[in-house]
């Protein structure tokens, strides 16, 4: 049976979303490889995209009653994951929030089904943290529970301290973080790549550099 995160990361490359090369991050890291989710940035890659993300939550295990996609890039997320999940025949609903609060028609900061029940947050990436923590925060302001988080890439290297963005958010909230695909996947692509094996030893090196603990 295909491994379907080998078959993302494949899907990510072919739409050079995954690159490797020489590449600063946002903490000023020198990184073989870069992962940009926006560029799923036609109908047919989301749709792709969000097969991938049904999916890993299925598969997971993880239980929820919605999902909520954080402003921006969660929205679409959301709404398409919603949809692939109902080919599945896991039909929930959805609801995102605005980045200012409106002050007429609906009003309010949230958009869609009412937060009720166990929330499963969606989003491209964990960098920093504060999308879930503002979610966590709309989510239990609203009486629902916070069921997890799901994600497209887990990087698996170190935030602001030893532990990675992905373990500071499942410590400090006790939720779940279901990525489609991590770093030991990337190093398993790299290992079976004729094309792009060659950076199987910088991917480790920096993974030992910046890598969080792992457990």
């Amino acid at each position: 049976m295909s491994d379907f995160r080998q078959d993302f990361l494949k899907f990510a490359l072919s739409r050079k979303v995954l690159k490797f090369g020489e590449f600063t991050t946002k903490a000023g890291r020198q990184s073989p490889y870069f992962f940009n989710a926006g560029l799923f940035d036609d109908g047919a890659s989301t749709l792709e995209l969000a097969r991938f993300y049904a999916r890993s939550i299925i598969e997971s295990g993880v239980k929820f009653d919605m999902l909520f996609g954080p402003a921006y890039k969660g929205i679409i997320l959301a709404a398409a994951t919603a949809m692939m999940l109902a080919e599945q025949g896991v039909n929930v609903p959805f609801a995102y929030n605005r980045k200012e609060a409106k002050d007429h028609g609906e009003g309010g900061v949230l958009v869609g089904a009412p937060l009720k029940g166990r929330v499963l947050i969606i989003d491209d990436v964990i960098s920093a943290g504060t999308s879930v923590r503002e979610s966590v925060k709309l989510i239990e302001a609203e009486g629902a529970t916070p069921a997890g988080v799901a994600i497209a890439l887990d990087r698996m290297e170190k935030g602001t301290g030893e532990l990675s963005a992905v373990q500071e958010v499942e410590k400090q909230y006790g939720l779940p973080v279901v990525p489609i695909a991590d770093l030991d996947d990337l190093f398993a692509l790299l290992q079976n790549s004729a094309e792009f094996g060659s950076f199987l030893e910088p991917v480790k090196a920096y993974r030992e550099r910046y890598g969080a603990p792992r457990g």
